[in-house]
């Protein structure tokens, strides 16, 4: 085992007794001399940051990504271009809704952020194991997840709140569809996809630019579990997603996904069917085929939970030459909230850590904040424009530009058709996946407090189509209103 290592307090002194407190004789009052207690107890109090306030509990590894093929035509950005190139990555999976100590398997949205430490630094794709989400402008986001979070009264999830916030907002109603049908629960973190969600834009070195969407498909093929297992599962073992990611990794069967990515020319975004920057919509597969990217392998497991999973960072802002944002509504403010985040949660220097450390050289004029811990730029320039040297920009690395056009005003997307995707989802279930999804809403629908909500959300399914509004509506004992049928 080798020779034992002294056991020290913070500031590096020996510890002389580390199983007794000192006191003021025998059965004497503990002494407040004992500094190496107090830094005990302290530090303890002190050992949980707080939880993220959606995705708290996840899973992560460490991995890489190969290119397999060659990316250069549409983007600049190394980590996609040439075959056989190999970027190191952390990966981390999660439910949403749920507190650091939920369970796994609940019915919940899966995140699925990944981190390339790439040679121009570290770029991240932080999204879900679903291709759109429940809303599309971030100015809904804090009312759409305090309905998925605690009441503040009765503190217990309010299934009324739920079902009203997404009856007032009917974009949700493609992603509820989603939720609510087998893939609701996956099997485990490596049986599901990942995707970008939003639409991101690439450009190459002549600076030709075209929108683009972040497919990854689990090599390990899709499955589900059914709700009843799942529930027994959650009792049973509420950490089995975590439990069984950390196996498979360690028993070297590794989890891989292949990345794929729809390209959408520039253009193509005034005259698509869809608006192609919301994020409650898809881009039809026959229209935008995949195009196989690289494939992505997880094969080490954190040696530390909390400094490489709970302490791990991720941000849609954080991005590298070559790839640039969309006028996605939601995109635009995850660009915000998501560094203020990690600010807030693990402090302004949170990019420093090594999880989230980029592997190049990090330079700039960003001074002091709480736990700085390198040198802190030492006695160098901290201003700029200086003329002594410092760090300048590289104005090669600017965002590819766009047009904008317009007055400054509070301004919906311009399509709202909720339904035929939604609708075309519905469509494309077989009659048994048709049946547990019914099952599913119904029963969590049951406990809604107002017929109105009901009644209301039931429209919605009607109108993505006839036949699934009709048989919610028969499981909840109601009737689909008329003035919905009339249409």
């Amino acid at each position: 085992m080798g020779e034992n290592k002294k056991l020290t307090t913070s500031w590096g002194a020996p510890v002389g007794d580390n199983q007794n407190s000192m006191t003021a004789g025998h059965r004497g009052p503990t002494l407040i001399q004992d500094v190496h207690l107090l830094e005990k107890l302290a530090h303890f109090n002190r050992e949980r940051v707080p939880e993220r306030v959606v995705h708290a509990k996840g899973a992560g590894a460490h991995g890489y990504f190969e290119v397999t093929n060659d990316m250069s035509k549409y983007t600049k950005a190394k980590v996609f271009n040439g075959v056989g190139k190999r970027t190191p990555v952390f990966v981390r999976f999660s439910t949403v809704a749920g507190e650091l100590g939920s369970a796994d398997t609940v019915r919940d949205p899966r995140g699925f952020a990944v981190k390339f430490y790439t040679e121009e630094g570290n770029y991240d794709i932080v999204g879900n194991n679903t291709p759109i989400f429940f809303i599309r402008d971030a100015i809904k986001f804090p009312d759409f997840i305090h309905t998925q979070k605690r009441d503040p009264k009765t503190h217990l999830k309010n299934p009324t709140a739920v079902w009203d916030f997404w009856s007032l907002s009917p974009e949700s109603l493609h992603q509820v569809t989603y939720l609510m049908g087998d893939r609701g629960i996956p099997a485990t973190y490596r049986h599901m996809n990942g995707y970008g969600s939003h639409t991101f834009k690439w450009t190459n070195e002549d600076g030709e630019s075209v929108w683009i969407k972040y497919h990854f498909k689990t090599d390990q093929g899709i499955k589900n579990l059914d709700t009843k297992t799942a529930v027994k599962i959650a009792g049973e073992n509420p950490d089995y997603h975590t439990e069984d990611l950390f196996n498979a990794i360690e028993n070297g069967d590794y989890p891989s996904w292949t990345l794929y990515v729809q390209i959408m020319p520039l253009e193509d975004a005034n005259t698509y069917r869809w608006d192609p920057f919301d994020v409650t919509k898809v881009w039809s597969h026959k229209d935008y085929p995949l195009i196989e990217v690289g494939k992505l392998v997880l094969n080490k497991n954190p040696e530390n939970y909390f400094a490489e999973v709970e302490q791990a960072a991720f941000s849609p802002g954080n991005l590298v030459l070559g790839v640039d944002v969309s006028p996605d509504k939601m995109l635009q403010g995850r660009l915000f909230a998501y560094h203020d985040a990690h600010r807030y949660r693990i402090g302004a220097n949170y990019n420093s850590l090594p999880i989230n450390r980029p592997r190049v050289e990090v330079n700039n004029y960003q001074r002091d904040g709480f736990m700085r811990f390198d040198s802190n730029g030492g006695g160098s320039v901290y201003y700029e424009p200086n003329s002594f040297g410092g760090p300048k920009e590289t104005p090669e690395a600017k965002q590819a530009s766009y047009p904008v056009s317009g007055v400054a005003e509070n301004v919906p997307y311009d399509h709202d058709d909720h339904y035929t995707q939604a609708g075309d989802l519905y469509r494309l279930m077989s009659e048994d996946e048709r049946a547990r999804l019914i099952e599913n809403i119904v029963n969590s629908m049951k406990p809604v407090k107002l017929e109105e909500i009901k009644l209301r959300q039931i429209g919605h399914f009607y109108k993505a189509d006839p036949e699934y509004g009709t048989r919610v509506a028969e499981g909840l004992g109601l009737q689909v209103p008329e003035e919905v049928k009339k249409g």
